[in-house]
């Protein structure tokens, strides 16, 4: 069983196959056709965690570890480390191993870019990244990708950083800018961030999607109730977000007002912004990302 690298694994999943796989994975979990139990979480040595998440097709099986640790930051360690083993459904004969890590950011960015192209009536014009970290790293990969035309923005707690953030990752030929604030032509919004308060809980705007990533928890919120309860609501895993979707937990929405993406999909009635989409991510995104890598290695 081959084991991919980190930059090896961004190499076997180019965003535009990966959003063609998630898109039927999202149809394939609803239906049942992939099984992806709830998340294991287990406890590790100076407040981390383990986390298991297996899912299973007729064609392929996963199961990804990933471990977090927060005080892994005075150790001069990444937070996070995991792999994502790909197997064959009927035999459980091992194909490969995937960087966690980089399987998670990068079908976390697809999934957001999914939503964009389900939900958004036309390519976005200027999209606003809230956040400076790994997700926002991933996220502006995938609109650069996919969205060439699109003007990025890129804001943070300081304008100091958000301006670090777009140093580092500008292309010669498409730019970032940091943001004071929110621009006006923005017509999506991707928040990124860790936040246990809101950080953006504006009045709805029509024409304006919401995508809220980062807050897992719980106890975790980037998006306010003014916003939510303006806004139409998504989400890409219905059962995962009502223990995982700290937003919608704590604007204590009405859940009947929440659809999942693959309904959306499905109806291909397509619905009009203001949306708040919001991603807790499960184990059967991973499964199509290792689809993705199956199809690139060929």
């Amino acid at each position: 069983m081959h084991i991919y690298t980190a930059q090896q694994t961004a190499d076997l999943l180019p965003f535009d196959t990966l959003v063609t796989t998630l898109r039927q994975a999202v149809g394939q979990y609803a239906s049942g056709q992939i099984i992806s139990p709830e998340r294991t979480v287990v406890p590790l040595k100076d407040g981390g965690i383990m986390l298991s998440m297996p899912a299973t097709a007729d064609d392929i099986a996963i199961h990804k570890l990933v471990n977090v640790q927060p005080s892994n930051a005075s150790r001069g360690l990444p937070t996070i480390h995991g792999q994502v083993a790909a197997f064959e459904s009927a035999t459980g004969v091992p194909l490969f191993t995937l960087d966690g890590p980089t399987v998670t950011g990068r079908r976390t960015a697809a999934i957001s870019m999914l939503g964009i192209d389900a939900l958004l009536p036309r390519p976005p014009r200027s999209v606003l990244i809230i956040g400076t970290g790994t997700q926002a790293v991933h996220h502006v990969q995938a609109i650069q990708s996919l969205y060439p035309e699109a003007a990025i923005w890129i804001g943070s707690r300081t304008e100091e950083r958000a301006r670090q953030f777009c140093t580092r990752y500008q292309l010669p030929d498409r730019g970032l800018n940091p943001a004071n604030g929110i621009p006006e032509e923005v017509d999506v919004i991707i928040t990124v961030t860790t936040s246990n308060k809101p950080i953006y809980n504006e009045p709805a705007q029509a024409g304006r999607l919401i995508i809220a990533v980062g807050a897992f928890t719980p106890q975790l919120v980037e998006i306010g109730s003014t916003t939510i309860s303006q806004s139409d609501l998504m989400v890409d895993d219905l059962a995962g977000a009502k223990h995982e979707a700290g937003d919608f937990i704590q604007a204590n929405v009405d859940w009947e007002r929440v659809q999942s993406l693959a309904h959306v999909i499905e109806q291909k009635n397509r619905i009009e912004p203001p949306i708040v989409f919001k991603t807790v991510g499960c184990a059967a995104w991973d499964l199509a990302a290792c689809r993705t890598a199956q199809l690139t290695l060929g």
